[in-house]
Order: structure tokens, then C-alpha cells, then sequence
């Protein structure tokens, strides 16, 4: 996947229900806080940041180093450490459901915001660090 460069603004515009609306503003402004990074589009994705990655099968491609994505039925976090490392964090969030990389949040207010913000840099600091055996990566911005 590569950056669309896409408006964000619009993007974040399209999006309904309304809840993700204003899940996205704020969404954007925590991962803009955690990253020191501009927001991009990928799509329908919003990204912070830009790696490549490369597992040892030889898979490789190209991602956010934080990044969400305002759904219909759920906003859709993607951590590309997984979610799995997060597990002692992920009762105290607040309600969500998840998938092996994904965390999705129906109602961001329900969620403790700084219990999200300690995933979301301890996400960054692995990505940063260039990831592990299983998934190298290689920042690109």
C-alpha cells in the first residue's frame, strides 16, 4: 500500500455515522501528539508516518507507522506490532473488540484515552526501533 495523499479533512468529512466523525478529529490529533507526524491518507486509511516492512517468508510492502481508519460500523486501529503484546492494557481501555493487528473502538469516549496513548507510543518505539525478527522495517518518514 502507498500513501494516496488524499485530503484528510475530506476524508474524515465522508465518514458516518456521525460518531465517526468525531472519532477521527480525535483521533487524528492523539496520533498527530504520539508521532510528531503529519497525517496522510492510505485510501480510507489515515497514517502517521511511513515504513517499509519485510517478513522473513519474504512478504514486504509499505504502511503507516500509526494509523485508523473510520468505519461504518467501528473505527479501526491498526498497531503494526499487533495487539496481542497490548493484552494487560486492553481491559482497562475500555470497550473494543479485536483482531491480530487491529483494535476497534465503536465510541471513543467510552475509551480511557491515556491508556490508548501508552499503546500508540509503545507501537511507535517498536516500529521505530525497526521492528523484530518476524518483521523488519525500515522507516521511510
Amino acid at each position: 500500500m502507498k500513501p494516496t495523499g488524499t485530503d484528510v479533512a475530506g476524508l474524515i468529512a465522508r465518514s458516518s455515522p456521525a460518531i465517526r466523525r468525531r472519532d477521527a478529529e480525535t483521533l487524528t490529533a492523539l496520533m498527530q501528539e504520539v508521532s510528531g507526524r503529519e497525517p496522510t491518507t492510505w485510501g480510507t486509511i489515515i497514517g502517521f508516518g511511513h515504513c517499509h516492512y519485510r517478513y522473513p517468508t519474504g512478504t514486504e510492502g509499505e504502511m503507516g507507522l500509526l494509523g485508523f481508519a473510520p468505519r461504518k460500523a467501528a473505527t479501526t486501529i491498526y498497531l503494526v506490532d499487533g495487539v496481542e503484546k497490548y493484552a494487560d492494557d486492553l481491559a482497562p481501555l475500555g470497550p473494543h473488540t479485536t483482531g491480530v493487528g487491529c483494535l476497534y473502538i465503536k465510541d471513543l469516549e467510552q475509551i480511557d484515552l491515556d491508556v490508548l496513548r501508552g499503546i500508540l507510543t509503545r507501537s511507535l518505539a517498536w516500529a521505530e526501533a525497526g521492528g523484530s525478527e518476524g518483521m523488519r522495517l525500515t522507516l521511510l518518514g
